[in-house]
């Protein structure tokens, strides 16, 4: 007999869960309809063909190639004090706390709570006649409650990996704004050092100007010059000295730049000296580019963490649709009348455990409402990884072409200054032995000079494209030592439980 009793029981629990499933809200066939594109499909080049899954970030400091003390330590101090990296490591802290208050949800809950009370009773028609009609007495309780959220369906849990890959995300971001941060100070201090050389050519330009006119001078003084010599001699003089007065400014100004960017106030970036860095260093790429490197990129890393986010967050609508079971209990005193403290006696204890169950039956759209702003979240987040991944594409692609070209641009600059320079050094000699005119010299230095400016630019843009390339990389020209975990390292599908798409 009790074998048959406890196969109906079993029976009956089966028929009610069933029922109570069957009474539940439809989804009406709401789902996601993103799909995430493969950077293999994408990619055309074979230094950033079969990009790796896995954020590996660069534990070396790929500004060190440039040789530079003052810079190294420049950028040590910016990530420091930077204000802005210190706003992206709160809003990682915030996402953590947040991770932790959704895990709390799946832990035991035990809350305790205490009255004592002095309590009249009004010999009234809702409280009397009786006998404490007229009558004052203690009205006191304590009691111990706790429920358990059972999570049948994993709504607790996802919310609590959601808000974990959400942490993973504004960590992601911090990187992003770490890396970001590093490359606007390498750029700017390239950009001082370019400063700093075309006011030594400018300088030279104006040391060359002066030897011209103390000639021309001479050769007036000696009665075989003239006037017209002597003037157009002096004549470019006050354009060189602005020149000068321009870069000097110029070179204030990068100082005020690179001292905000460490987060300090323009008084640090006067403590700047010329930098060190060689704008004809060479700098070497490694004959292939690991796979790895666009899967370190922080913006993409942070685009997969984003579309892992809203994933569990379509899981965590859909649970909303099935029963909610909660174990819940309570473990107390309770007592009116007597002494203050009778109430703990154990005669007035009482307790009460059992499951709690809420259904949802009819909510006017709410839960289709939900489903459909996370399938629609999850549809936005993969349309931008998918953007981020193709812009990550052509930015690498677009720093490879620009690396390549600069390194030919500076070949040809080089022999045009080679050039420039022959040609004037022939015309300052043929005008010191007086076998023609100023004109001719004074053409040919300026046109030394701008050949001069030119390969001083040639050269900071080639420093500038290794930064952009290195940067584009996600950090450096290879994989990085911090491995993250295999679950950070996939692009996440559409739950299960709503049909899934391929990565």
């Amino acid at each position: 007999m009790p074998r048959r009793i406890s196969r109906a029981l079993q029976s009956l629990s089966v028929l009610a869960l069933s029922l109570a499933i069957g009474g539940c809200i439809g989804t009406g066939g709401i789902a996601p309809q993103g799909q995430a594109l493969d950077a293999n499909a994408l990619a055309t080049d074979d230094a950033i063909q079969r990009a790796a899954e896995e954020a590996h970030w660069p534990a070396a400091q790929w500004w060190r190639a440039y040789g530079d003390p003052q810079l190294n330590r420049w950028i040590e101090l910016a990530l420091q004090g930077s204000p802005t990296l210190a706003m992206a490591a709160a809003r990682v802290r915030q996402a953590k706390s947040m991770a932790g208050i959704a895990e709390s949800a799946e832990s035991l809950q035990i809350n305790a709570d205490s009255t004592l009370k002095r309590h009249n009773w009004p010999g009234d028609q809702f409280y009397g006649p009786g006998e404490l009609g007229d009558t004052t007495t203690w009205d006191n309780n304590a009691a111990l409650g706790f429920s358990y959220a059972l999570d049948l369906w994993g709504r607790e849990s996802n919310s609590t990996e959601r808000a974990v890959d959400l942490a993973q995300m504004s960590a992601a971001e911090a990187r992003m704004a770490q890396l970001e941060l590093q490359s606007n100070i390498v750029r700017a201090y390239i950009e001082l050092s370019l400063h700093y050389a075309q006011r030594d050519i400018v300088a030279a330009t104006l040391q060359q100007q002066q030897q011209i006119l103390d000639l021309a001078q001479k050769r007036l003084d000696g009665g075989i010059g003239t006037h017209f010599e002597v003037s157009q001699a002096e004549t470019p003089l006050p354009e060189t000295h602005r020149q000068l007065d321009a870069l000097d400014e110029a070179i204030a100004l990068s100082r005020n730049q690179l001292a905000a960017l460490a987060g300090k106030g323009p008084g640090a970036g006067v403590q700047l000296q010329r930098p060190t860095l060689a704008l004809g260093a060479p700098l070497t790429l490694p004959s292939s580019l690991p796979a790895q490197l666009l899967g370190q990129r922080p913006d993409v890393v942070a685009s997969r963490w984003q579309v892992a986010a809203q994933a569990r967050g379509i899981d965590v609508a859909h649970a909303g649709f099935y029963p909610n079971v909660d174990l819940v209990g309570s473990l107390g005193y309770v007592a009116t009348g007597g002494g203050m403290l009778e109430f703990l006696t154990g005669k007035k204890m009482n307790y009460s455990v059992g499951p709690a169950i809420s259904l949802p039956i009819f909510d006017g759209g709410r839960l289709r409402a939900e489903l459909g702003e996370a399938s629609a979240g999850y549809d936005l987040a993969v349309a931008h990884y998918n953007q981020t991944l193709v812009n990550a594409l052509k930015d690498i692609s677009d720093q490879l072409i620009r690396r390549a070209s600069m390194d030919k641009q500076q070949g040809f600059a080089a022999e045009s200054v080679a050039t420039a320079q022959k040609t004037y050094d022939i015309a300052m000699i043929a005008y010191q032995r007086g076998l023609t005119d100023y004109l001719n010299v004074l053409n040919a230095q300026t046109l030394l000079f701008k050949q001069q400016q030119v390969q001083q630019q040639v050269q900071a843009a080639r420093l500038s494209a290794q930064a952009e390339l290195v940067t584009a990389l996600g950090g450096g020209l290879g994989a990085g030592d911090d491995v993250p975990t295999e679950r950070q390292t996939q692009v996440p599908k559409t739950p299960a439980l709503l049909g899934g798409l391929s990565k």
